[in-house]
């Protein structure tokens, strides 16, 4: 909220579980309805099981740039048959939900106590970097600056087909910002970013 951006929270259960969370974010926040989120927003954020992709609306999204945060642990979500083959990527199967919208995957690798405590300002020797995957070029930049405004560097990590390389099991997911037990994290710059990229292997 310190970024300046105002922000409507939804979940499934309704605005009125999310009135304290909104009180806590600040006065910019405002807790919503799905619909009023979708049409509200200029980027929408999509933090949810996987195995419910189907349940967030397309129709408000049309047009919508979506950022993917999701991740497929199939002990949670279930066996999806083209994930479990390498034939889509989690964000390709989002995607394909959301035919009318550009999805980006960002968000996903890093544990959400160190999103919070390792943002930076822009030019500051220790940024942390995230890995960002999409088929809309100008969807992507559009993120890119989203995390430049909330204290992040961005690392082109290519289309969603290749966003598999910063899913669970992978040498970006989570590792480059220290365990989860530090809370306060470890800052990752672009180099070591690009390089735990390079290292995933299927």
């Amino acid at each position: 909220m310190t970024a300046g951006h105002p922000v409507i929270l939804s979940n499934s259960r309704g605005p009125d579980t999310l009135q304290d969370l909104a009180r806590e974010l600040g006065p910019l926040a405002r807790a919503g309805t799905g619909q009023e989120a979708a049409e509200g927003a200029g980027l929408v954020v999509v933090t949810i099981p996987l195995r419910a992709f189907r349940n967030v609306p397309a129709g408000p999204l049309a047009g919508k740039v979506v950022m993917d945060t999701c991740n497929y642990y199939p002990q949670r979500d279930g066996q999806i048959a083209e994930l479990d083959s390498g034939a889509l990527t989690s964000s390709e199967l989002i995607q394909r939900h959301l035919a009318e919208s550009a999805v980006v995957k960002v968000f996903n690798n890093i544990f959400f106590k160190h999103l919070e405590s390792l943002s930076r300002p822009s030019g500051a020797p220790d940024r942390s970097f995230l890995p960002v995957a999409g088929d809309d070029p100008e969807a992507k930049a559009t993120v890119t600056a989203f995390l430049d405004s909330i204290g992040y560097g961005a690392v082109d990590a290519g289309p969603l087909s290749e966003s598999w390389c910063q899913q669970p099991g992978t040498p970006v997911y989570g590792a480059p910002y220290g365990p989860f037990e530090d809370e306060k994290g470890t800052p990752a710059s672009a180099e070591v970013v690009r390089e735990a990229l390079a290292a995933a292997t299927r």
